[in-house]
């Protein structure tokens, strides 16, 4: 080996041990931290959700809020824009269960079992029906949900 080749070797050396840093949990955490290791990662996405709906706070929103406010001008309010394209969101399916699968047949183009599946997801966590939809249509469809006796929020 020459001189450089030894040199670019114990060059790159530092960096990969930069890379596996530990980080220093305190005591009063440590315990938790082992807990949430062990969980795969379905049951760390269920968590957040959990935490996210307890404590009302969400890991977007501060972001979301430190942009818009770093967008308006000093001194002024930043202008409201009103949402035109929403998400159509079930959030509980009432007692005509059959009724809430033909209206989510009849808005998806779903098959049967897709929208039965759909509708059955429902009744545990809210479930996205439809993406990207104009204002008019989401109140149009929100009726229809409605109508079924379904229970639908506009996102």
């Amino acid at each position: 080996m020459t001189d450089e080749t030894k040199k670019e070797e114990i060059k790159e050396e530092p960096k990969e041990e930069k890379k596996k840093e530990p980080v220093k949990v305190p005591e009063k955490f440590k315990k938790l931290i082992e807990e949430i290791e062990k969980m795969s990662v379905l049951d760390l996405a269920e968590l957040v959700k959990v935490l996210e709906k307890k404590f009302g706070v969400s890991a977007a929103a501060p972001i979301a809020v430190a942009a818009a406010s770093a967008s308006g001008a000093p001194g002024t309010a930043p202008a409201v824009e009103e949402k035109t394209v929403f998400n159509i969101v079930l959030t509980a399916i009432g007692e005509k269960k059959i009724e809430v699968i033909k209206v989510v047949r009849d808005v998806t183009q779903k098959g049967l079992k897709e929208a039965k599946d759909l509708v059955d997801a429902a009744t545990t966590s809210p479930q996205v029906v439809k993406e990207n939809v104009k204002k008019e249509e989401a109140e149009e469809l929100k009726k229809k949900f409605e109508a079924a006796g379904a229970k639908v929020e506009l996102k």
